[in-house]
């Protein structure tokens, strides 16, 4: 039965509850009323439940997309602004012991090399991210005790927060490891991590047990109640999602929902971010094998009722998607985009003359970082570099209630553009400096608050005579 405060997995994703709610969603998908009703409260930016969502998913009247549209570009840039958030994914290791259908390091893959990467190459790789600009890193590896344990992933955060070179330092260190136990939660809390993110895949327990026949991930309650756990170990910020293609979209458009309600209602506080990444090719990957996969129209309805469902919620896409499918979704909804990414352990300098054998999937985007920031620079959005809410303790709740309030405002603008001004003078070709230069003085003139202006101006200025490493 469905309990939204239960700390059992199949009880805060109830089966029955998603697909009387799918059923609800398809009843109504002409019931203009009724999503009328919907769209009024989504309104007022407190968002929505999961059953309002999935109605909002199912119309089929076209006038009322045009508004759930433009609906979900207003909440964008009302809590988002023009900002978004710049990161990269770092590969320490290949080596995994279980068995998911959908990933190319699943153990029983004899083809693909098997890497690891000790201390001194993470700093290589390390001070190659930081070379192109990066100052957020999202960490990734396989689920293997032996290979890495615990001890590892912590010693790895340790050594990449503590590489310093030339004007490069990464400020912020994301990490996305399995599932784990409430004392390894602490630890990563004591290693100072920014978000921990763990993608559920699919919701659907059958379908999950079938794509993970077996190894620990198999278990579906564990890695369901993963951010219970997370949250009891002390970590402020999680991130979650589902890698759509794998189950029907709408059961796990649904489920995601229904996780983010039982967190905010359970735990105080609901994920600071929520990712959709698409299943991609990869070695030893068939995806004729599954049917599942939505189409680009599909994929950018579900940012936009995201956006409009969890309002305060940063949606992440990575390089998996294509230029134009990022640029369509950056207006709807997305707040957050990886830049000039590798998939493969050590593909940024250690592995990078090899051949991609090792990639977790393929990337459609492979511009460079500054390709990117140059593209969004035109596009009139400012790419940020920031992580000063972290590093100043506005994490959790009290980041949310900044949020909402709408205070937050009066640090993310002008840090974006500082972080900017930072990427600009170190990192930046000569064309992506020019724009970069003439969009920070166009949007500083958009800070209201004529203090913030004054002192954002002057870090600005510090910067262009090499201070680093400002922020309100």
């Amino acid at each position: 039965m469905y309990n939204i405060m239960s700390a059992k997995a199949e009880e805060f994703i109830d089966d029955s509850e998603i697909l009387s709610s799918i059923e609800y969603g398809k009843e109504n998908k002409s019931n203009r009323e009724l999503i009328k009703s919907i769209l009024n409260k989504a309104r007022e930016f407190k968002g929505l439940s999961h059953r309002e969502a999935i109605v909002l998913l199912e119309c089929d009247q076209e006038d009322l997309n045009a508004e759930i549209t433009a609906l979900s570009m207003e909440i964008k840039e009302k809590f988002y602004g023009n900002r978004i958030v710049m990161f990269a994914p770092i590969y320490l290791s290949n080596y995994c012991v279980n068995n998911c259908t959908y990933c190319p390091f699943h153990y029983k893959n004899k083809t693909i090399p098997r890497k690891k990467l000790t201390q001194e190459e993470i700093k290589q790789e390390v001070i190659a991210l930081q070379d192109m600009g990066h100052k957020r890193l999202a960490l990734e590896s396989g689920e293997d005790p032996v290979n890495n344990p615990i001890e590892y992933i912590l010693e790895s955060i340790n050594t990449i927060y503590n590489i310093k070179h030339k004007n490069g330092a990464i400020r912020r260190v994301n990490v996305n490891i399995a599932a784990t136990t409430v004392e390894n939660y602490r630890k990563l809390k004591e290693a100072e991590i920014g978000t921990y993110i763990l993608f559920q895949e699919t919701y659907n327990k059958k379908a999950y047990e079938e794509l993970h026949p077996s190894g620990p991930k198999a278990n579906y309650a564990y890695h369901t109640e993963a951010m219970d756990r997370a949250m009891e170990g002390g970590i402020d910020d999680v991130g979650i999602g589902v890698l759509f293609g794998l189950e029907l979209y709408r059961y796990d458009f649904v489920g995601l929902l229904m996780h983010a309600e039982h967190l905010e209602a359970y735990k105080g506080v609901g994920p600071h971010t929520i990712s959709v990444p698409r299943i991609r090719p990869a070695e030893d990957i068939n995806l004729d094998e599954f049917t599942n996969a939505i189409s680009d129209e599909i994929f950018e309805k579900i940012v936009s009722i995201l956006r409009i469902a969890v309002p305060y919620t940063g949606i992440i896409v990575s390089t998996r998607e294509s230029k134009k499918v990022r640029e369509n979704v950056l207006k709807l909804g997305v707040s957050q985009l990886s830049g000039g990414s590798k998939t493969d352990v050590g593909g940024y300098s250690v592995y990078a003359e090899e051949e991609d054998e090792s990639a977790q999937f393929d990337i459609e985007d492979t511009r460079t970082l500054d390709e990117v920031v140059n593209w969004l620079v035109s596009l009139g959005y400012i790419p940020s570099f920031c992580t000063a809410c972290y590093r100043e303790g506005r994490t959790g709740d009290r980041f949310m209630k900044l949020v909402k309030s709408g205070q937050i405002a009066n640090c993310c603008q002008p840090n974006a553009l500082i972080t900017l001004k930072e990427y600009l003078c170190d990192y930046a070709s000569e064309d992506t400096k020019k724009k970069g230069i003439e969009l920070i003085k166009t949007e500083l003139e958009k800070v209201t608050n004529p203090k913030v202006k004054e002192t954002a101006a002057k870090f600005i200025s510090q910067i262009e005579n090499g201070e680093r490493d400002f922020r309100f």
